[in-house]
């Protein structure tokens, strides 16, 4: 080869990868990673190849998954929880202990977010003792028969868990691989957990390929979570609602506990619930958040207040968070969480699909 023509060859290969490296691949744009969260499709039927379907139609390579598709997949013990609403109608609230890993104690995705005047949300992990299992009314007083039936599908449920082989979500990880997308991470929830199975946790969504486990924040959450996340190299991660909204609510209690705290930081809940732009505490502590939870909402004093909003509608300004991570270049995944409600003509695939759209024009 003439040495002028390989000169010139070996000048522009960093170039060519250099541009490809902005270029649009799955749905990273610009550089910036937009995912999803699974609890985006709660209303669709589950299963982790449903998963995979969705995130296909949606054009989603990213996900943070939901931890209760992967353990019904791998065939976990039937919830007794279900069939007691079941027998008492589904009626909201009532009394009693709710199983471990039920979802009274799991939910199927974050719960949901409070009015904007309410505390801080509950964490997501579980209710404390004695709280009352979800859909079940406040009259509703637990038997010493449920709640023995309760307590020994804990125990069944624990067993199962700690028998599982860490191959069988090896297998679920090489599916979501080979259909080209990346999950980073698996919700759990698991603070209030046993420390073995909060083991089992971390173990798990590691043989996966996550970087690390999800629940809702809260300290003593933290300290619990954080010792696994060291062992396994990995990162405890922690979602917010309504939290700064509180006096004196700041980041730096959690984050000072380890460094394998990182934040998921929810930018839609932080907005509608004090109307500060998210790029405050996104610039503050952009290397501590893990990932960010984007939606649209209304503000505090807006009528109606901390509403969730179709992408566009809303005042949060989704925009301005985007452009500032592609700008900086941060590794922060930014996850889209579909939450405002689908109307009766399509569906929250097609949502989602919406969303990513919406994310790339702002970044491409």
């Amino acid at each position: 080869m003439n040495k002028k023509i390989l000169f010139t060859a070996l000048i522009l290969i960093p170039v060519l990868f250099a541009c490809t490296s902005t270029r649009e691949s799955g749905s990273d744009f610009g550089g910036v990673q937009i995912g999803a969260i699974t609890y985006s499709w709660r209303d669709m039927p589950g299963g982790i190849d449903n998963i995979l379907k969705y995130c296909k139609e949606s054009g989603v390579t990213n996900i943070e998954l939901m931890s209760t598709d992967v353990e019904a997949y791998l065939g976990a013990p039937e919830n007794p929880m279900r069939r007691l609403r079941e027998a008492i109608g589904g009626a909201p609230q009532g009394g009693g202990t709710p199983p471990q890993g039920s979802p009274a104690q799991q939910p199927a995705g974050p719960p949901a977010p409070p009015q904007a005047a309410a505390p801080a949300a509950p964490q997501a992990g579980a209710p404390p003792a004695g709280a009352p299992p979800a859909g079940m009314g406040r009259r509703f007083e637990m038997t010493p028969e449920m709640q023995a039936e309760i307590d020994k599908y804990n125990q069944t449920l624990k067993e199962w868990r700690l028998s599982l082989p860490m191959s069988k979500f090896e297998e679920i990880g090489k599916m979501f691989k080979d259909a080209g997308i990346s999950i980073h991470i698996v919700k759990f929830s698991p603070a209030r957990w046993s420390d073995e199975e909060i083991d089992y946790a971390f173990r798990a969504a590691k043989a996966m390929g996550a970087k690390g486990v999800s629940d809702e924040i809260g300290e003593e959450s933290v300290k619990r979570m954080a010792p696994f996340a060291e062992k396994h190299g990995m990162y405890a991660i922690f979602h917010n609602h309504m939290q700064f909204a509180e006096p004196g609510f700041t980041y730096d209690t959690f984050l000072s506990i380890s460094p394998a705290v990182m934040m998921n930081f929810d930018a839609g809940h932080f907005f509608g619930s004090t109307r500060i732009h998210p790029n405050t505490i996104i610039e503050k502590y952009h290397d501590r958040i893990f990932s960010i939870h984007i939606k649209d909402k209304t503000g505090p004093n807006t009528d109606p207040a901390n509403q969730n909003q179709v992408w566009g509608q809303g005042e949060a300004p989704i925009e301005d968070v985007l452009l500032l991570i592609k700008e900086n270049k941060w590794p922060i995944h930014c996850d889209i969480e579909l939450e405002y409600p689908v109307k009766p003509w399509s569906t929250s695939v097609k949502e989602v699909k919406t969303c990513v759209k919406y994310a790339r024009q702002i970044l491409m």
